[in-house]
């Protein structure tokens, strides 16, 4: 856990300094630090069973014909979005992830995955929630109509942080 939280602090703190340096293609230690967290991340998350919502939101939302385009982490980060809802984390918690998300360009709103019609994400929900899928490692059963209200939830939040910016 603490490593988990390291990196949760670094990606936070080095992730839109990465971001410049990746896109300036030059190294610096920001972006060696988010390579090292997300490389940490990815194998120990996925090889210990860490997911959760995230990467079943992601995993739902293939059945969709409007995402084909989206790239995984992008609706991976929508659904980590979902999942700070299901967990009724912190207000403060939610919008550093939110604000996170805009600073690097990761979406924050159903439209930004590529999903207009709201009706679509009850599809994205069932598939999310069939068995075998990472939403189940959540403490509690998530249920589709669950997972649907987190998934508008989050929606109409980075809607409004969305607005509040212009």
């Amino acid at each position: 856990m603490a490593l988990c939280k390291l990196c949760y602090e670094t990606l936070l703190e080095d992730g839109y300094k990465a971001l410049k340096a990746c896109e300036n293609q030059i190294v610096t230690p920001a972006l060696e630090a988010i390579i090292e967290a997300n490389t940490y991340l990815s194998g120990v998350g996925a090889d210990n069973g860490g997911l959760a919502v995230s990467h079943s939101v992601y995993n739902g939302f293939t059945a969709l014909e409007e995402c084909e385009a989206t790239m995984h982490g992008s609706v991976v980060a929508f659904g980590t979005l979902a999942q700070l809802v299901l967990e009724d984390a912190p207000k403060a918690e939610f919008n550093q992830v939110l604000e996170f998300c805009v600073s690097v360009g990761l979406p924050v709103t159903l439209k930004e995955i590529g999903v207009t019609d709201k009706e679509r994400v009850h599809i994205a929900a069932k598939n999310a929630c069939a068995e075998g899928e990472s939403i189940h490692n959540m403490i509690g059963d998530v249920t589709p109509e669950q997972l649907y209200d987190a998934l508008i939830a989050a929606d109409v939040l980075g809607q409004e942080y969305l607005a509040k910016r212009k």
